[in-house]
């Protein structure tokens, strides 16, 4: 090393600056530029082959190609690097600007701005392993426990009347926030001044976030919306953000809660525990109210929408009344064809009615003329009916007991027909043309205690009929 500076501190003339070449016995060997880029760079790339860096990252960007381009520095240097694809693509995290880190790779030299640069081969995160180790833990810890779940999200008020912010009142997050809310839509903050880093920084975040659930206090109103917000930092910077403390506290809040810690690639636990995650405090400002320019203009289009819809819906049934009013005929002329078709109907109705009379005087005339029609059908009907009364007499019940004939009965006044009828019967009626005989049957073995008895038409006779 001590070889190269001293060749660079002596550079080798340029023909130039050589008026006169004069001989010399032994001439220093001359170098092209290439030439002695070449050089430097096998020198350097021999002697930095390998080393450890630490340094914090700064102005990291990821090139299209999927190249890292980035610095390290420290209190007192710069020192350019990269770190090709391949090898990004393994990285345990994401470069980001303000995080230290120790680099390994080699130094190499790029001859086209004669400056040096350290291809980055392994890169860890110096002096944080232990937090982010920690970190993850309490990750899942919380995960377990529901904490992170989307169920518990709040709602971001649409236009909130009171916004409370926790965050540093000396820092640029404040005015930024301020700032944001005054050009998008003009809303009172309330800010609850805490320190964002260092000992202590947790509780008192916790305590403020607690206060403002505690409002309103006095005249002061309770925020409808909590913006949580700091600027970037290193992993410890920002630790305050992953206490427990500060985790419950956002998760038991009433009110919504916008966080928007460190930079746009800053993930603390409080982002998944908060109600809404924002980038940045500018854009924690910008999920907190719209913009009041544009709720006028779209308040102003669907105003003028409106109108135009009223305009246009008068337009089409003012359209529609004239349709039908032209689609209406004359009034004359609808009465003048009512009055034709009734003048129609009477003349027809009058017609009919002289028919009508006329047939029923032609028919009262035939009967006057011819009364014995009459008198016939009443004849013919009188034959009739005393015809049909002789064959009802003729088998009448008395017409057959007049020709001999008797009635059987049992005493169910039940028709008896048979012998085995009569015996099974308890008494046997027989009614003849002038009384009825009443008898009960016996099987003629006993004699005694007959009785008979004979009645007229009124009267009846008791005898046995099978001992006669």
């Amino acid at each position: 090393m001590e070889d190269l500076l001293d060749f660079m501190q002596h550079p080798v003339p340029t023909p130039k600056s050589v008026a006169t070449p004069k001989p010399e016995p032994e001439q220093e060997k001359e170098f092209t530029v290439s030439e002695i880029s070449a050089e430097i760079k096998r020198f350097v790339e021999t002697k930095f082959n390998h080393v450890r860096i630490r340094g914090e990252i700064f102005g990291g960007k990821r090139a299209d190609s999927g190249h890292w381009y980035l610095s390290l520095k420290d209190e007192n240097a710069v020192l350019s690097a990269v770190i090709w694809k391949g090898v990004a693509m393994h990285l345990p995290f994401k470069p980001e600007d303000g995080l230290e880190v120790i680099a390994i790779g080699k130094i190499t030299t790029f001859a086209g701005k004669s400056s040096y640069q350290l291809v980055i081969e392994q890169m860890e995160i110096a002096g944080t392993g232990a937090l982010l180790k920690l970190l993850e833990e309490r990750k899942k810890k919380f995960a377990a426990e529901g904490l992170f779940d989307l169920a518990h999200k709040k709602p971001i008020p649409f236009l909130p009347k009171t916004i409370g912010v926790v965050t540093s009142a000396s820092g640029a997050v404040i005015r930024d926030i301020i700032h944001r809310v005054r050009d998008r839509f003009p809303t009172p903050i309330l800010l609850w001044p805490t320190p964002v880093q260092g000992e202590g920084a947790a509780e008192k975040i916790a305590a403020a976030i607690k206060g403002f659930n505690q409002f309103p206090q006095g005249n002061i109103p309770k925020p409808d919306v909590l913006i949580v917000a700091r600027g970037g930092g290193s992993l410890e910077d920002l630790w305050p953000f992953n206490e427990e403390c500060v985790i419950r506290a956002v998760y038991d809040s009433e009110i919504p809660i916008i966080s928007a810690v460190g930079h746009e690639t800053d993930t603390m636990l409080i982002d998944y525990v908060s109600d809404k995650r924002a980038p940045t405090p500018t854009g924690a400002a910008e999920f907190a109210v719209p913009v009041k320019a544009e709720l006028q203009m779209q308040i102003n289009t669907l105003q003028s929408r409106m109108s135009n819809g009223v305009l246009r819906y008068f337009a089409e049934r003012n359209n529609q009344l004239e349709a039908l009013r032209r689609g209406i005929p004359n009034l004359s002329q609808i009465l003048s064809e009512i009055t034709q078709r009734f003048d129609d109907r009477i003349e027809r109705l009058q017609i009919s009615f002289k028919n009508l009379l006329s047939n029923k005087q032609a028919m009262l005339e035939r009967c006057a003329l011819k009364p014995y029609y009459i008198k016939n059908i009443f004849e013919k009907n009188q034959e009739n009916l005393k015809n049909l009364s002789l064959r009802l007499d003729s088998v009448s019940i008395d017409s057959v007991l007049r020709r001999g004939f008797a009635w059987v009965r049992n005493q169910n006044m039940q028709t008896i027909y048979t012998i085995e009828q009569a015996k099974a019967a308890e008494s046997i009626d027989i009614k003849l043309i002038d009384g009825n005989i009443t008898t009960y049957p016996t099987d003629g073995t006993s004699k005694s205690n007959k009785t008979k008895k004979v009645s007229s038409t009124h009267e009846k006779m008791q005898i046995d009929l099978f001992d006669m």
